[in-house]
């Protein structure tokens, strides 16, 4: 009996690490489609902004300041909880980022201190003043992609 009992409390024992294991690997994996789903979800905002300031698409103030507010609520979420440590994976972050993670989290609050201001600007309508903030906010996403980012 006693036997019995340990191979049973061994084999439990066994299937606990591994799933702890396949649990952590999900995790790290969770965690990069968190990450990249939030950057994706960034994009979907700043392209059609990026293109009206460039004079690629006509600019339409109404519909500059929808995009706007999207990237400034987008920009509340907490990204951070995208990058728990070491998870570099099949991913564009370098591991830079956690040897620097106090500049990291920095530069994204920047970025989303300038997405609120993007916000702001674009209620007024001046398309002036827009397009000066959209450039001060996609300069705050660049800074931080230089630093933190690679190309797959």
């Amino acid at each position: 009996m006693k036997k019995g009992l340990l191979q049973s409390v061994m084999m439990i024992s066994l299937l606990g690490t591994a799933s702890s294991a396949a649990l952590a690997e999900e995790g790290i994996q969770g965690a990069i489609d968190f990450r990249e789903s939030v950057m994706t979800t960034y994009k979907w905002y700043m392209d059609p902004m990026g293109a009206m300031v460039k004079g690629k698409i006509p600019f339409d103030a109404a519909f500059f300041k929808s995009r706007a507010e999207g990237l400034a609520n987008a920009s509340r979420l907490d990204v951070s909880e995208g990058f728990p440590k070491g998870s570099v994976g099949e991913s564009e972050a370098k591991p830079e980022i956690w040897d620097n993670w106090d500049d990291f989290l920095s530069k994204y609050q920047n970025m989303q201190d300038e997405a609120v201001k993007l916000q702001q600007v674009a209620a007024t309508g001046d398309e002036a003043a827009i397009k000066a903030q959209f450039g001060k906010t996609g300069e705050t996403c660049g800074s931080c992609h230089k630093k933190y980012r690679s190309k797959k």
